[in-house]
């Protein structure tokens, strides 16, 4: 890639295509997923009110439900005719389960892990995150793609506390299948401390220097004839010593070894605490928490998993400097762990609501040092022409992140004719909080459109109204924005226009919203602490470059005469 370009690249887009045209054969180590889990249900993004608390708004998300149809029938057809172990598997799905939900399902996810198969490496290794509703057919799938053999674990991790189910057991576990390409995966052992009645029961003596220490045998498993000595008058084991006299004599001078107080007993070899590196996890995780209302990282997204989630298996299966891949990116969890750790990363995500949310937690999180590049994302008029003739809502979140808003709440009635809002404060330690109420309009434009919005803006007593528009504002609805006057802010004393216009063109040129001083719209993710990891080069594939569409915008909406704080 041109010198200067990030190396970190966040795609927007359909995965499949995305993974098929730019993501060469064997350039990721390390896969980690979180796809839809096919559990029947609709998902909306949870935002935070002043001071922490989850508010009753929210905005739709994603479906998770999957429905058998052409579409599905089609793909089924496409991955039969390519023949082979994942044709064979899919032919027995369909024989065993029938044409339903689930079938569509595992037909959507079988050539996107085929495709993920191809892209990473000989030493790399693929984590997908599922939960009971599909993991067992998603395990034969994953056999017949990456091969039996090439399993390595399903780890069962505790992802909430028991609840009441009247005619069932408690659902209380997620499921990680994990599996490598070769036998040469990368694998760094990731201990974790341990438990503490672990620690009470074994590392319960005590040197005089105060260091904590458990015993362990000093004897051989296995008989070993020249192992066969006395030692400071304790007899020989039946099977030797499992260590040397040369060895001995080492330990002894160390004082490593604890002496009896008869010779009836052997001596034992002090393991200190200090000196372990902890335990291995095993496949039963239940010592990482959820992210639950109160954590620092949460920010709402339905599916959302804790960072030390996925930092232990991206620390475990790649080293600094690694390339992440997560083809399902959300709220950017695997994105946000890989760059805290020091490798480099790709996400991919379909929605603009999503690849929105991941912008906003990399700066939050990292500030300057999240260096990145979105492909997908319309750069000019036509790009937006495109977006808003294909998917309405997805230009409706792309023109709201050109000016940093947030996507409006869904509630009924009061927030009709709001796309958008964007919270500030102006008035020191008042602890109001004050909106900018915004309204995107992808086709044609009239003053009405304006008198609508100013209505809008008086109903819910906002301080300022934007119209964004693919259009040319009229005169009409220039005078109308006009006589709505000013809002004047206190804090700043400065007026500002309480209806302003702007076309997706100004937006794209730079020009910005004339607002006070803002806010982060969405919640901040905690602040990451620089630890002088540095970046490292990745190349795309790029076989049809002039359809990458580059997102180098600025941040358009922090526009403001002034910076500092407000006057009292």
């Amino acid at each position: 890639m041109p010198d200067g370009t990030p190396t970190n690249l966040l795609y927007s887009g359909d995965n499949l295509d995305i993974l098929r045209r730019y993501v060469k054969d064997e350039s990721v180590d390390l896969l980690s997923l979180d796809p839809p889990f096919n559990s029947n249900q609709s998902y909306n993004v949870l935002f935070k009110e002043r001071g922490g608390r989850m508010s009753d708004a929210q905005i739709h998300a994603f479906e998770d439900t999957w429905k058998w149809g052409l579409d599905a029938e089609h793909a089924l057809k496409e991955i039969v005719e390519t023949g082979g172990a994942v044709s064979q598997t899919m032919q027995a799905f369909r024989t065993a389960i029938g044409t339903n939900d689930m079938l569509a399902y595992l037909t959507m996810m079988a050539p996107r892990l085929v495709e993920l198969r191809r892209v990473f490496k000989p030493t790399g290794s693929i984590y997908l995150h599922c939960d009971p509703t599909a993991s067992h057919y998603l395990r034969v799938l994953m056999d017949s793609i990456f091969r039996p053999e090439r399993f390595i674990n399903e780890i069962v991790w505790k992802r909430t506390s028991a609840h009441s189910d009247s005619q069932k057991y408690s659902s209380v576990t997620d499921f990680i299948l994990f599996y490598s390409k070769t036998d040469v995966a990368t694998w760094n052992p990731p201990y974790v401390a341990h438990d503490p009645k672990y620690l009470d029961t074994k590392y319960r003596f005590t040197d005089a220097d105060g260091r904590r220490f458990r015993l362990s045998d000093m004897t051989s498993p296995h008989p070993r004839p020249n192992m066969m000595y006395d030692w400071k008058g304790h007899k020989s084991p039946r099977s030797g010593w499992r260590y040397s006299k040369e060895t001995m004599a080492k330990l002894d001078a160390q004082g490593r070894i604890w002496y009896p107080d008869t010779k009836e007993k052997r001596p034992q070899l002090k393991r200190y605490l200090d000196k372990s590196a902890g335990r291995l996890p095993d496949n039963l995780w239940t010592d990482i928490p959820p992210v639950n209302s109160q954590a620092r990282e949460r920010l709402g997204y339905p599916t959302q998993k804790p960072e030390a989630l996925v930092e232990r298996l991206i620390t475990a299966s790649s080293n600094k400097g690694d390339l992440v891949l997560d083809p399902f990116g959300g709220c950017g969890t695997a994105v946000i762990a890989a760059q805290r750790l020091g490798r480099r990363w790709i996400g991919i995500d379909i929605t603009h609501l999503a690849i929105n949310l991941m912008k906003r937690r990399l700066r939050d999180t990292f500030g300057k040092d999240a260096q990145f590049q979105v492909i997908g994302e319309p750069v000019d008029v036509a790009g937006a022409q495109e977006l808003a003739g294909r998917d309405p809502y997805q230009f409706q979140w792309w023109a709201l992140d050109l000016v940093d808003a947030r996507p409006a709440e869904q509630k009924k009635g009061s927030d009709k004719g709001i796309d958008g809002r964007i919270y500030f404060h102006d008035e020191a330690d008042s602890g109001q909080t004050k909106q900018v109420i915004i309204s995107v309009k992808a086709g044609h434009t009239n003053v009405a459109h304006v008198r609508d919005l100013r209505g809008v803006v008086e109903r819910e007593k906002a301080a300022i109204g934007v119209l964004i528009s693919m259009e040319e504002a009229t005169q009409p609805m220039i005078s109308e924005a006009a006589s709505a006057g000013f809002y004047h802010s206190p804090g700043w004393n400065e007026d500002y226009p309480r209806i302003q216009l702007r076309t997706i063109v100004e937006l794209l040129a730079g020009k910005g919203l004339d607002v006070p001083p803002l806010q982060a719209t969405f919640k901040e993710a905690p602040k990451h602490v620089h630890n002088g990891n540095h970046q490292l080069e990745f190349t795309p594939a790029t076989s049809d470059a002039d359809a990458v569409m580059v997102s180098d915008k600025p941040r358009k909406a922090r526009t403001a005469r002034k910076t500092g704080s407000p006057k009292t």
